[in-house]
């Protein structure tokens, strides 16, 4: 449609995830009007990461260096592990200021209908941490739907028998919301995760 070039920038806009033809279009318009500085800046952003980062060899998050700044930080409980799907989902753990361990991504989730199994993510390297590490806790955060929640069995079954603690982030209603809109699922979380008031 477009002239050779142009075109090929809106074919690889669009094979990100959330871009959409229309959007690639934008975007791929917009880099045509900036000035080429700017537009090389972000062309030396995307090639530096893709040189300077890689996963952890512990842990599989994001890394420029063989540990992630977490697996190295000394202040960290390495007793306690954070099982998440993703690196991003680390981000949203940090933030909340509340955990001090230590964090195992899994890259991805147990999906059937995707083809994704146990062996296609990082299951092995988790088991093969427990003992080294002396692990006492695994806290499964991973997301709170089908495939999350069939990831989170999975890995409940093969972390007891190995005598550590599995914990299960708790889900509910959030700070704010009303019980009139919420769904029967997740108040029915919110009544079993239940805890008790401190007077």
């Amino acid at each position: 449609m477009y002239a050779g070039p142009v075109q090929d920038l809106i074919d690889e806009l669009g094979r990100l995830p959330g871009i959409g033809p229309k959007s690639a279009q934008r975007i791929a318009f917009h880099l045509l009007k900036v000035d080429k500085e700017e537009a090389l800046r972000l062309a030396r952003a995307v090639s530096e990461v893709k040189e300077r980062t890689s996963l952890c060899t512990r842990c599989f998050n994001v890394a420029e260096a063989e540990l992630c700044a977490l697996c190295t930080d000394p202040r960290r409980d390495s007793s306690l592990v954070c099982v998440v799907e993703d690196p991003r989902d680390i981000v949203a753990v940090e933030k909340t200021g509340e955990f001090r361990g230590r964090y195992h991504v899994l890259q991805g989730a147990i999906n059937p209908i995707e083809g994704i199994g146990p062996d296609q993510l990082r299951v092995r390297e988790l088991l093969a941490r427990i003992e080294p590490e002396a692990i006492a806790e695994a806290i499964l955060c991973t997301n709170p739907n089908l495939e999350g929640e069939a990831t989170a069995m999975y890995l409940a079954r093969l972390l007891k028998p190995l005598g550590i603690r599995v914990t299960r982030i708790a889900s509910g209603l959030p700070v704010g919301g009303d019980l009139e809109y919420a769904d029967e699922l997740t108040l029915g979380r919110a009544l079993e995760g239940r805890r008790d008031v401190e007077a």
